[in-house]
């Protein structure tokens, strides 16, 4: 048994404002963590965020050669503080979604032959076409994803290839835009990677693979084949196939570790690199969902995980592969319109108090009496719509609601809109469901009550401060039985679980079944209004 605790595995996170490590022994158990700040730990790189925001406010970059020195100085961090390198059995990771790294003519050869006795970032530094690659954050691509979206056929048509209609930030879109304004740049790389398939590369000391589900994200691939997707490349810019090289599995050991980190940290030489992936499906393997479970998290703007079988990708939300199962997929879906709406009309109505919300939540009986209200105080991304919207219970519209029942309107309209817009892109309740809860709203049990009636399922709360990092930690112990038929599930059951909180009432369904499919229908009334 004590070889087992000896074994160890990392999970790093590239995500936009540090970078982080977990380190987790055999039981699954956290033995370490590190991270370097972008702003505050690499000053030199003058970023606020971790980010340049250009002059046009659209443009957002982020300097290749700060995410470098970054794994210079928490290797080093490391090391200071005792870390025993040499029982590393994987090392995965993840890194923010979308952005992209361009490696020039020969870069490769560097990476081959990285001398032990230098720091990566002065090793690599020269080895990139561009030096600030863009991130998630940039919207300058609107030309780029009309043109993709009409060459395919159409926004329904593209997402029914890629998972996702063209967005501003996708990949693709970012490619096309810099073959179009810098051509040389883009004649002269040689190889394209994602921030994840960048930061494997970097252990692995080759090129690594994009990952199935990072390369989701991408406007590029077939998320059904799990190959690049012909239109789509033909769409972009010439000879990208060659430059993106094969997608591989999530699930993929990718190799063994360069040479490089067995000589300067002491890694041993059969540690192996598993595929890098994105932050959001890090974070689904951090947050250990399984087939039939959906995670909520309530934060600034709210995101919903799903985990399903049988994807009907809409233009609204995206579909990725799955970062655990290579044979299932997720979807994600966001909503501007979250705790900033929940805090007005908690100052509005409740006098600025979270207990008297709950009071208010709880006086009022479940299905508000056939009141439903659709709060939009800024313009919503699933649906884009704006405005608020009463209906009493004949679907007419009312000037205002009492204070209490504007409250359940506001919580119920929430949760009853996470519902339809996951069952329209496939997400099925089953037997075993679970509703994982996350965000500053998981602590408000009143909240998590209406959630759990909604979708008719008991609700769990998660700690999910490191999830990417934790969750990539975990898929670096899955990869390596992943191939003997181990499921994510089983190899991670050991884990710390997710803590139940709520359980729906008996008869959550037959008040919300009906509401449900009013809802759908009013919120189409209001898409429909606004664009009279």
């Amino acid at each position: 048994m004590a070889a087992h605790t000896d074994s160890c595995y990392l999970g790093f996170d590239f995500s936009t404002q540090q970078l982080k490590v977990v380190a987790i022994d055999g039981n699954l158990q956290v033995t370490h963590q590190n991270n370097v700040q972008f702003d505050s730990d690499l000053p030199e790189f003058s970023t606020q965020g971790g980010v340049h925001i250009h002059e046009d406010r659209l443009t957002v970059t982020s300097p290749v050669c700060m995410w470098l020195k970054a794994l210079d100085v928490i290797l080093e961090k490391m090391k200071n503080a005792g870390f025993d390198f040499s029982h590393i059995k994987a090392v995965s990771g993840s890194g923010q979604q979308h952005g992209s790294v361009y490696w020039k003519k020969g870069a490769r050869r560097a990476l081959q032959h990285l001398d032990p006795g230098r720091d990566l970032h002065s090793l690599l530094q020269d080895s990139f076409t561009v030096q600030d690659s863009p991130v998630w954050m940039d919207s300058s691509t609107a030309e780029q994803c009309q043109y993709l979206e009409s060459a395919v056929g159409g926004a329904q048509q593209l997402a029914d290839i890629t998972g996702s209609r063209a967005y501003e930030r996708f990949t693709g879109n970012q490619i096309a835009k810099i073959h179009q304004i810098q051509p040389d740049k883009y004649n002269e790389t040689e190889r394209i990677s994602l921030v994840s398939s960048f930061a494997a590369s970097l252990f692995l000391g080759d090129y690594a693979a994009i990952d199935y589900s990072d390369s989701s994200g991408m406007n590029l691939m077939d998320i059904f084949t799990k190959q690049w997707s012909e239109p789509c490349l033909k769409a972009t810019a010439p000879q990208l196939a060659e430059k993106l090289s094969d997608p591989a599995p999530s699930t993929a050991v990718l190799g063994f570790v360069s040479h490089y980190f067995v000589k300067r940290f002491g890694f041993p030489e059969d540690c192996k690199v598993v595929a890098f992936t994105g932050d959001n499906p890090g974070s689904l393997a951090g947050m250990r969902l399984q087939e039939g479970d959906i995670a909520v998290s309530l934060g600034t703007s709210d995101t919903v995980f799903l985990w399903i079988k049988e994807p009907r990708p809409t233009v609204e939300g995206h579909i990725f592969s799955n970062p655990v199962d290579n044979l299932s997929y997720m979807a994600l879906i966001c909503y501007k319109n979250g705790s900033l709406t929940r805090e007005r009309i908690r100052n509005e109505c409740a006098g600025g108090s979270w207990e008297g919300f709950s009071r208010a939540l709880r006086s009022v009986p479940m299905g508000n009496n056939g009141n439903i209200g659709i709060y939009f105080d800024a313009m919503e991304i699933t649906p884009p719509a704006v405005g608020i919207h009463r209906f009493d219970h004949r679907n007419r519209r009312v000037d205002a609601f009492t204070q209490e029942v504007e409250i359940r309107a506001l919580v119920e309209g929430q949760f009853l809109a996470k519902r339809v817009h996951a069952q329209k892109l496939g997400y099925k309740i089953i037997p075993g469901t679970r509703v994982l809860a996350t965000g500053g709203a998981s602590s408000n049990k009143d909240i998590l009550q209406v959630l759990s009636d909604i979708f008719n399922a008991p609700v769990y709360t998660i700690d999910v401060a490191n999830s990417a990092c934790l969750g990539c930690a975990y898929r670096a112990v899955h990869a390596l039985v992943a191939g003997m038929g181990v499921s994510f599930s089983e190899a991670v059951r050991k884990a710390p679980g997710a803590q139940l909180a709520v359980t729906p009432s008996p008869e959550a369904e037959e008040v919300y079944g009906p509401l449900l499919k009013r809802y759908a229908e009013l919120e189409k009334k209001v898409l429909k209004d606004m664009k009279q």
